[in-house]
């Protein structure tokens, strides 16, 4: 199985903590030039391009907003000097925004979780299908969630945001296809991350989130990078309009395996 990623140019948003930290990891270990986009926390971005460099790889850190398009044009530009294009992009920025059913929700910050979200992906996705098309060959890679098919009370724009990365990623698969060009989504279940930290630290919590999961653990931040590399590099080169889940059976509805 080939998953030659070495010397690739590879752009992960929101790619200095969590689930984007561990995938900037795994394309590094791979040989891949990473490129790691961050809005926050500078100090976590500069210490993974130090250390991705020591090791004798490639890296940049780049700060930017998702969600402004500027910005998104700013950073592969960034890009494009220091590498000359790009060959895969991980969308992974994204927020889950505050608790509120529907109707008490605040429309500026429901609007903030989709601009961030679903704008964000889309805006990344557009400046790296300009190149790919062009190249005729590359992959994009944008992180859905178990919550683009569960439904999550509370969180009405963080569900709709990833149900409308779900989509839209097929609508793009199936216009770059002819250009050689996939795209594709990884949806990762609960994984052990600072963004539901409360959960998995809480004992109660903890034991009820188990219960939704049939494998029986929390997934760890590199259940998800592993599976990203496998679908970015040629391994997975039938592979596009489609998400691949992450989430130890969560999709799978637990709570009917003793009937309906």
């Amino acid at each position: 199985m080939n998953i030659d990623l070495k010397n690739k140019r590879v752009l992960v948003t929101g790619g200095n903590s969590g689930i984007g930290a561990a995938i900037a990891k795994a394309f590094a270990t791979e040989g891949a030039r990473v490129a790691i986009n961050y809005l926050a926390n500078p100090e976590e971005a500069n210490r993974l391009v130090e250390e991705f460099t020591g090791a004798g790889g490639q890296a940049l850190g780049l700060m930017a907003d998702v969600s402004d398009p500027k910005a998104v044009e700013t950073i592969f530009g960034t890009i494009d000097d220091a590498w000359d294009g790009i060959d895969i992009l991980v969308n992974n920025a994204g927020i889950d925004g505050k608790y509120a059913l529907g109707w008490d929700a605040d429309a500026d910050v429901w609007g903030q979780v989709i601009d961030i979200n679903l704008k964000g992906t889309y805006l990344c996705a557009r400046e790296a299908l300009k190149r790919m098309v062009v190249q005729r060959s590359g992959v994009v890679l944008n992180t859905s969630s178990v919550h683009e098919v569960i439904a999550w009370t509370g969180y009405s724009a963080y569900t709709a945001s990833k149900a409308g990365i779900s989509m839209m990623s097929k609508t793009l698969a199936q216009e770059a296809a002819p250009y050689g060009v996939r795209v594709l989504c990884i949806a990762p279940g609960a994984i052990r991350t600072p963004m539901n930290q409360a959960v998995w630290e809480n004992a109660r919590g903890y034991k009820d989130l188990l219960t939704k999961i049939p494998l029986g653990r929390i997934g760890e931040p590199e259940d998800v990078a592993k599976m990203a590399v496998i679908l970015a590099s040629d391994a997975a080169c039938y592979i596009t309009g489609t998400t691949v889940f992450v989430d130890g059976g969560m999709s799978d509805y637990p709570s009917f395996s003793h009937g309906g």
